[in-house]
């Protein structure tokens, strides 16, 4: 009897059916993936502007009303990450009449745009500035001029 070797591995065939396989899931995958990262930063920032919100709302509510101006709350404490008395007066420690806050722990910087990272507030926008507040108002928005979010909606109107 002879016994014939035969060879082992894949075919050529099969090779290709591997390979086209591959290429149809990636093609479903990658623009998936792509989309969750853009949105992804779109719930960051619409999440550290609901955070600051709430800050500033909170301040005002237990300040007669009152929001907190552009340097109090970029001063060393500011008015949102140090303790407050009712006259907005701030201080480092919770002693005497600085019973109310902190309202952050830390100023988020900004998750996208030229000033990324930036964990500032200004009145205008300006170059180095991440978020524009209005003390009259307490409003604050994004820093991020003309950038638009998927549904081509700005991020300034967040």
């Amino acid at each position: 009897m002879f016994r014939t070797k035969s060879r082992r591995g894949f075919s050529l065939i099969e090779l290709v059916i591997v390979v086209v396989i591959i290429a149809i899931i990636a093609a479903i995958a990658i623009p998936r993936m792509s989309r969750g990262a853009a949105g992804a930063t779109d719930s960051a920032l619409s999440a550290d502007l609901r955070t600051l919100r709430n800050a500033v709302d909170l301040y005002a509510q237990e300040h007669n009303g009152t929001y907190p101006t552009v340097a109090q709350i970029m001063a060393n404490p500011g008015a949102l990450t140090a303790y407050t008395d009712d006259q907005g007066n701030i201080n480092a420690t919770k002693t005497g009449n600085y019973i109310y806050g902190p309202y952050l722990r830390v100023i988020p910087g900004i998750p996208l745009g030229t000033e990324k990272g930036a964990g500032t507030f200004a009145a205008s926008a300006a170059a180095g500035v991440g978020w524009v507040y209005d003390s009259t108002q307490g409003t604050v928005t994004a820093n991020t001029g003309t950038l638009t979010d998927a549904k081509n909606k700005l991020y300034t109107a967040y």
